[in-house]
């Protein structure tokens, strides 16, 4: 599908979801967090295929020949659910991450919402690889497939953390999907290559690839350990006391 048609099928998606039963009942009332009941209705818009029991597990996707797993963090709840599922049938694991983000807060004594504030930091698919660390032996796995979506939301916090704003150390209530931005398929390992910039000069270390990709080098040192785990890169050698890398595909 072009892009075009991916962001009206998650716009009908979206609608489902948080359209008007949503802005009758207001922000939060859904059992399920919008961010994630809205991916898997984006990806299987019929129901019948959510929530599937297989194997001692729920599946939050059967399509009858695949499974999806939306997981928005915490990768370590998917370990036993790989380890149960990828013997049987191919498994895709969906992580949407924020692109653009704009914060709401809540009060939550009296439930008024501050205007909304546009959050500095850009996402970036690279992120995923700090999730991706923690089940970073079943990434080579020939059933394994990884969807990266790249997502705008509106994320509504509550005012009741520590600090003398009650900003730090708050909840957050809810992440409201607002568009698609992009997606990004890892079926086979090779793929990972569409994550390292063309232009980037070879061999790199983890300085030089953190400026070619505008992450931070704990985010970098991690993504780099991933791939030469599954072996897109290779170390080559060394610069002073740092390490060089390049692709091997």
């Amino acid at each position: 599908m072009g892009i075009l048609m991916d962001q009206m099928l998650f716009e009908e998606a979206r609608d489902r979801i948080i359209g008007v039963s949503r802005n009758r009942l207001g922000i939060g009332t859904l059992q399920e967090k919008t961010v994630h009941a809205v991916i898997k209705n984006y990806l299987a818009p019929d129901e019948c295929m959510h929530e599937i029991p297989i194997a001692g597990y729920v599946a939050d996707i059967f399509t009858g020949s695949e499974i999806m797993e939306v997981q928005n963090g915490n990768f370590n709840k998917l370990r036993n659910k790989l380890e149960a599922f990828l013997p049987l049938y191919p498994v895709t694991v969906v992580y949407p991450i924020p692109y653009h983000k704009w914060l709401i807060w809540i009060n939550d004594e009296t439930g008024e919402l501050s205007g909304k504030r546009k959050s500095p930091v850009t996402g970036n698919p690279l992120q995923t690889f700090v999730e991706l660390y923690k089940i970073k032996n079943f990434l080579d796995h020939q059933n394994f497939s990884l969807k990266i979506i790249l997502l705008n939301i509106e994320e509504y916090r509550l005012l009741n953390g520590w600090s003398k704003d009650r900003k730090k150390g708050s909840v957050r209530f809810d992440r409201i999907p607002l568009s698609l931005v992009d997606e990004i398929d890892i079926v086979r390992v090779e793929d990972y290559m569409q994550l390292i910039p063309e232009d980037l000069e070879r061999p790199f270390t983890v300085k030089d690839f953190s400026k070619a990709v505008h992450v931070n080098q704990r985010v970098t040192q991690i993504t780099l350990h991933i791939l030469h785990h599954i072996g897109v890169v290779n170390r080559v050698g060394k610069k002073g006391n740092s390490f060089l890398y390049d692709v091997t595909y």
